[in-house]
């Protein structure tokens, strides 16, 4: 199930455990509480009289299975949304709820599908690509190639979600929402508990116990990481620091006291308003990896490494490179030795989440990474892959582990599933010279509007912008070069080089990028890679209204929260890249309140944004702030009749491109 593994992936907002009573489905679903909502709406698509409230219920529904481990019903919703007028995003989630079910060929007719519907065939051809591949080594299995894995669920595994296990005192340590987990409350994503540690003799086959008192909290606890002597822990922790504050995941320690552990504390460097998650420690206790999600990555979540002082304290972690962190997430880091294991689903896999391996060679960098296939790997998530042992000698020995799934057939809907693997014989050497090559696809792309020319309009993809003019740029070195009619630029890396990019084309806002090739693979196995960054061009369209999502003010307030502030960062961003255009701020109040005070608080507002703008270097005279009250609202409901859904739309700030 997609819950347990995205647990600490993404933020745990509070809304999770708001307590407030619900009454409808779509409430439930504002709330990611999907446990909640799976029954009111389908008791309220029951009563929906009108194709367009069916479709939008019925997606709704299909969100809540998906995140509650139901991809089978939930491809059935799915289509039923589409059916009721719900839109290329209907098809495309029962594409990616067929793909974790491993219907692949179901799942590229639907791909298929859409990229004609919405006119990209580009959208969808990484979804593609990874389907046809996960079927191509289903036929090679079939057709007989030797299996290095083999796997089986163990048997304690619960009904709820169990996973990410690591070797502690010849035990295992897991995490799990089980019954048995502290704390009253229910997650209401999920309707069960939060997530603790328990410990469990995997050979003896004993049940499961709560693993200490310190370390599990009514907070979401879990995937720790021990040193080798026993003696110290790194976990996550995901908590709010105040009441109906958004909850953040840091990496905490904890020392071992006696029989327990001592009270954590959070590692110094974890800074606020960030997700830090997944620690591994090295053999030696010296470098210290785990997953974040921070601004100098490269996109989605990407693996760091922290090196330990001499004094015991962790110096500031580096991103590691390109060869392992791509546009998407890469997450549960593990070490064999020297070998890196660690999920993502960024690079070309099966589906979800894949298993990969990377180790560093004889030149210092560390190898391509690996997908270690069926049937480790699956359409569904796969991830947390850890070592615990060897047996055998020469080529006879076999390695032994564990790993996490969401695979259908489990026991909940997150599964721990024991592995052993054999040394399969090499293949026969290659003669062939080896030449290292690695190629960069830079593809200048735009969005692709539901209703083409209203920038305000649902975005159904991204279609690839031809011509447009890239400038590459190394050191003080440029290069002005066109796309081709695929919107692609392509070029062979110069080893170890910043490349910065800057898109332009005549009537869209400048896009700007970077690549680093430092200590990309120079892998025999591999010898070629290729990878990719995408430059979004946005088209201009003048004197229309853009909502800037994620700013919200306190009530009756109108100074800019820190929750606002990187969306106000991003917009002034694109100020200082197309310094030729002027703007209006503006702000929008819903319909309750006296006119003229929502009038007043609109105009306080649009100017805290303007001020907010000014401060970060912006010149005054290209910015204009303008109050419209409740004069503009999206949503043209009665206003005792809207809902908080309706307000809240018609309550936003925006801007536009002024003439």
């Amino acid at each position: 199930m997609r819950y347990a593994c995205y647990l600490f992936l993404f933020v745990v907002c509070s809304a999770c455990t708001y307590t407030a009573k619900i009454t409808d489905g779509t409430t439930a679903i504002e709330r990611k509480q999907y446990h909640v909502a799976v029954p009111m709406l389908t008791k309220e698509f029951k009563k929906a009289r009108s194709r367009s409230e069916k479709g939008k219920i019925a997606l709704n529904l299909g969100h809540a299975l998906r995140e509650t481990g139901r991809d089978e019903e939930a491809v059935e919703w799915y289509q039923t949304a589409y059916d009721n007028n719900a839109g290329p995003d209907a098809l495309r989630e029962k594409a990616a709820a067929l793909k974790r079910l491993e219907r692949y060929e179901d799942a590229i007719q639907v791909y298929t599908d859409l990229g004609f519907e919405i006119g990209s065939k580009y959208e969808f051809r990484k979804d593609i690509s990874g389907a046809e591949l996960a079927i191509k080594w289903r036929e090679e299995e079939k057709a007989g190639r030797e299996r290095a894995f083999t796997v089986q669920p163990v048997d304690f595994n619960s009904n709820q979600a169990d996973y990410a296990p690591v070797a502690f005192e010849n035990r295992l340590v897991f995490t799990s929402d089980r019954a048995a987990a502290t704390g009253e409350e229910k997650y209401n994503w999920t309707g069960r508990g939060f997530t603790d540690l328990f410990i469990v003799d995997p050979v003896n086959g004993r049940a499961a116990d709560a693993f200490d008192v310190q370390v599990n909290t009514d907070n979401h606890d879990g995937t720790p990481a021990f040193s080798a002597d026993g003696q110290e822990m790194i976990f996550t922790r995901c908590a709010a620091p105040g009441k109906r504050e958004d909850a953040y995941c840091g990496l905490y320690r904890s020392e071992r006291a006696g029989e327990g552990w001592a009270p954590a504390q959070i590692l110094p460097f974890v800074k606020a308003g960030a997700n830090y998650m997944h620690p591994a420690l090295s053999t030696d206790g010296q470098r210290l990896y785990f997953s974040a999600k921070l601004e100098d990555g490269w996109g989605g979540y990407d693996i760091y490494v922290a090196n330990r002082k001499a004094d015991g304290t962790w110096e500031d972690p580096i991103l590691m490179n390109r060869a392992i962190n791509t546009q998407g997430n890469e997450q549960f880091p593990s070490l064999d030795g020297d070998t890196l294991y660690f999920a993502s689903d960024g690079l070309e896999g099966m589906g979800g989440l894949d298993i990969y391996r990377t180790y560093p060679m004889a030149n210092g960098r560390y190898s391509a990474p690996k997908n270690l296939r069926t049937p480790v790997n699956s359409g569904a998530d796969d991830f947390a892959f850890i070592v615990v042992g060897r047996e055998g000698m020469g080529a006879e020995e076999k390695t032994l582990g564990y790993f996490s799934s969401s695979r259908p057939g489990g026991s909940g809907s997150d599964d721990i599933y024991a592995f052993v693997q054999r040394i399969l014989p090499p293949p026969p050497p290659d003669p062939t010279p080896i030449v290292y090559k690695n190629i960069l696809d830079v593809t200048v792309v735009e969005k692709i509007y539901a209703e083409p020319g209203n920038p305000s309009s649902a975005v159904l993809g991204r279609k690839p912008v031809p011509n447009a003019s890239i400038v590459a740029r190394v050191g003080e070195q440029s290069r002005t070069v066109n796309t081709n009619d695929e919107g692609v630029l392509s070029l062979v890396l110069v080893d170890d080089q910043q490349y910065q990019f800057r898109a332009e084309r005549e009537e869209y806002l400048v896009a700007e990028g970077s690549f680093s090739s430092r200590n990309l693979p120079q892998d025999p196995d591999a010898p070629e890679q290729r990878y990719e960054l995408e430059l979004e061009l946005e088209k201009i369209f003048r004197n229309q209204e853009i909502v800037l999502n994620n700013i919200y003010y306190d009530f009756n307030e109108s100074f800019i929260r820190d929750d606002a502030k990187p969306t106000l960062e991003a917009l002034s961003a694109v100020l200082e890249r197309n310094p030729d255009i002027r703007i209006e701020l503006g702000s929008h109040t819903d319909c309750r309140g006296k006119p003229g005070y929502n009038q007043q608080l609109s105009q306080d507002r649009a100017q805290a944004a303007v001020t907010f703008l000014v401060e970060q270097g912006i010149d005054p005279s290209r910015l204009s702030a303008r109050g419209y009250g409740e004069d503009q609202p999206i949503e043209q409901c009665l206003c005792e009749r809207c809902s908080e859904e309706e307000h809240q739309r018609n309550r936003r700030t925006t801007f536009r491109i002024l003439e």
